[in-house]
């Protein structure tokens, strides 16, 4: 299929036009892909015609259906800071872009981050005055963590990121963050209008009643996520050892990513190689097992705007231990369905899930109550608030269009009321 191909805007079936841009898609493996292809696949079962806009994998552009979604995969090229993320130059997304807004004509633009590809997004919406809705899966630690240099400079570089974030958003209509904490951080970094939180959503049924072969031999700890930097996954494996030999717990993480052979190499440094399993990638079918299968799930990351991988292990029934760090604490209520801890401190870490895996029956409860917090986070009412979203932006789009096509004409003295009205008319 070519772009020439796109469906004409009156050949679709009823509903929004929606173009989404993003910085990573499926194959890309990480939070904010897995949230958009969600996204994108959900708004189009519900009646609506939606286009991604994203960087192409293999650096060559192309156009596929999927999922009942178009998929236009722009021209990119790797990066030195990570060995899978490729980047697309604004200005040249902007001219491939151009033409295929045309055609599809779209009634909402929907960016998932400001870079590179969805920066040239936003300026196409702002020239073409499309109705534009943004929503935030950063943190300046998601990339300086990838990047060697002296504190000083990486607390400009956090402030010159935020700075660009909020100058790119600051016209979009509406602004989304996936909690309230980071709702917070948009506020408190200077974005100029109230964003509001929307959780990234999942689809609860299918991590219910899963079945599962328990490890009769041992209690597992799940991690799940990038295996970089500001996971701090290094936390969980120095707590490991840390824990009585009695209890038999192990580890188990799943995914990549820069920080794996240093990991690797730290398990077997502290005599713990046996007892923590490196799964890398794997298949949806296995993660969801995974998640089955495990007695808890721990997430140290300290830079987390939500967690799904937290968020589907409360799907799947587990008690969470996690850092007491940005919005975590929306997850891991202490006392009720896990335990938070201060990041860094991995004794405590340690002593938590040591006392988690204590008491079976304790654990139990908290499983059960990581079902009753998550409940809130269907995915259903997530694409059903985003639709409200949409037409919320669109309506204050045609406000300012209107505004703009008819501009206030000025006072004089002594006009009378009825003696404007006919100067304006």
């Amino acid at each position: 299929m070519t772009w020439s191909q796109v469906p004409d805007r009156h050949e679709a079936a009823s509903g929004l036009r929606i173009v989404i841009g993003a910085e990573t898609f499926p194959p890309d493996v990480n939070g904010a892909a897995r949230f958009t292809h969600r996204l994108a696949v959900g708004l189009a079962s519900r009646g609506h015609q939606v286009h991604v806009m994203c960087p192409a994998p293999s650096g060559r552009p192309s156009v596929d259906e999927v999922d009942g979604i178009t998929i236009h995969r722009l021209s990119a090229f790797r990066t030195p800071f990570h060995p899978s993320f490729r980047v697309a130059w604004p200005w040249k997304a902007q001219k491939a872009m151009a033409p295929l807004l045309a055609e599809i004509k779209p009634d909402i633009i929907h960016v998932q981050s400001h870079f590179l590809l969805t920066r040239a997004l936003i300026w196409q919406a702002e020239l073409l005055r499309i109705p534009l809705v943004a929503t935030n899966h950063f943190m300046p630690e998601n990339i300086l963590g990838h990047m060697r240099m002296p504190m000083l400079l990486r607390s400009l570089a956090s402030k010159a990121a935020w700075w660009d974030l909020t100058r790119n958003f600051g016209n979009a209509g509406v602004v989304t963050a996936p909690t309230p904490r980071a709702v917070q951080l948009l506020m408190d970094n200077g974005l100029p209008q109230q964003a509001r939180a929307i959780s990234c959503g999942i689809d609860l049924d299918r991590y219910l009643d899963r079945p599962v072969s328990p490890d009769a031999e041992h209690r597992t700890v799940l991690f799940v996520g990038r295996l970089d930097e500001e996971k701090r996954v290094h936390e969980l494996i120095r707590a490991l050892p840390l824990i009585p030999a009695e209890l038999k717990v192990r580890a188990e993480i799943v995914g990549d990513g820069s920080k794996r052979e240093a990991l690797e190499q730290l398990a077997g440094q502290l005599g713990i190689a046996d007892r923590v399993t490196f799964r890398g990638f794997i298949s949806d079918e296995e993660l969801l097992d995974a998640y089955a299968s495990c007695d808890a799930f721990c997430m140290p990351g300290i830079a987390e705007l939500q967690s799904l991988a937290t968020m589907e292990a409360m799907a799947a029934g587990k008690p969470v231990v996690a850092a007491d760090a940005m919005a975590l604490p929306h997850l891991a209520r202490p006392g009720r369905n896990g335990w938070l801890y201060p990041p860094g401190n991995v004794p405590t870490l340690a002593a938590r899930l040591t006392q988690l895996f204590s008491d079976d029956a304790e654990r139990e409860r908290m499983g059960k109550e990581s079902l009753e917090i998550i409940g809130t986070h269907g995915v259903n009412t997530t694409l059903a608030t985003f639709e409200d979203v949409y037409k919320e932006a669109m309506a204050e789009s045609r406000r300012l269009t209107r505004i703009a096509d008819h501009p206030r004409v000025p006072e004089q003295a002594g006009d009378s009321p009825r003696e404007r009205a006919e100067r304006t008319a």
